[in-house]
């Protein structure tokens, strides 16, 4: 999905960034409420298309920096908002970004996107790398990976995606949007959430191997966490793990759980 727009008609979308252009103003007018900009605060935009969301901010006294991937694009929004204070325009793809490059001391970053379908994943991993930078996050996505970034345990929306992002970050489901908000429609709803980055009070003490973990056990989620973990960790004494029901599934952990498992783990390496 992911570029935002006032008036498509000036740029066709091109499918290899899967664009498509927000053009509802009432949406628009809702997500601004909703990121709630105030001045000297610094907004990074990832995918802002040709400044639906853009021409908002800029009128808000804060430093825009702007991640646009798409050069016909980043020469319509340079020649719209050269001229305004704060506004800094990058042309790169957003999965290559250094977004500590753009943090400054004690002026955490607040990040906004209408993200591509396609990275939507792979590029909320590459943020969450940043976090020690970032207040907070407010993005575009599918619906259903908001549904699956929310999930409590239990659900079968719940798995790798939910436990990584929940280990990091708090996740605030905002509202749906209809594909008619877009030009052209997509086929799937959005929905807008709100990613604040957290401390958790249980910590992985190796973040590498526990994202391992999950990742492993997610897999091969119809099987037992005891048979999943066997598949990776056939050297360690799975009797270290007895305070867990390993023959639970992996769907049915919390994240905590899931932390401490690795953490069990870890230490027995």
């Amino acid at each position: 999905m992911a570029k935002s727009q006032v008036s498509e008609q000036r740029h066709q979308a091109k499918k290899r960034f899967g664009q498509n252009f927000l053009v509802d103003g009432n949406i628009i007018n809702r997500i601004i409420r909703a990121i709630a900009p105030l001045p000297g605060q610094h907004l990074v935009e990832i995918g802002p298309g040709l400044g639906a969301l853009t021409s908002h901010l800029v009128d808000k006294e804060c430093s825009l920096d702007v991640v646009e991937i798409d050069r016909d694009l980043a020469e319509k929004l340079e020649a719209k908002y050269a001229e305004s204070p704060g506004f800094q325009l990058h042309l790169i793809d957003a999965l290559r970004a250094d977004f500590g490059s753009f943090a400054r001391p004690d002026v955490p970053l607040r990040i906004i996107g209408n993200l591509p379908y396609n990275i939507s994943t792979p590029l909320l991993f590459h943020l969450l790398a940043y976090k020690e930078n970032i207040s907070d996050m407010h993005f575009m996505l599918q619906r259903e990976v908001v549904d699956r970034l929310a999930s409590p345990e239990g659900k079968k929306t719940y798995g790798r995606l939910s436990i990584m992002v929940q280990y990091h970050c708090h996740v605030e489901p905002l509202f749906v949007v209809p594909p008619s908000a877009f030009r052209p429609a997509p086929k799937v709803e959005s929905a807008i959430v709100r990613l604040r980055p957290r401390t958790r009070a249980v910590t992985a003490n190796d973040p590498g191997f526990f994202s391992q973990v999950v990742n492993v056990c997610f897999q091969q989620r119809r099987k037992t966490i005891r048979n999943g973990l066997k598949s990776m960790l056939k050297e360690l004494p799975l009797n270290g793990l007895s305070e867990f029901d390993l023959n639970r599934r992996p769907e049915t952990f919390s994240v905590d759980e899931f932390v401490a498992i690795a953490n069990a783990l870890s230490a027995l390496r």
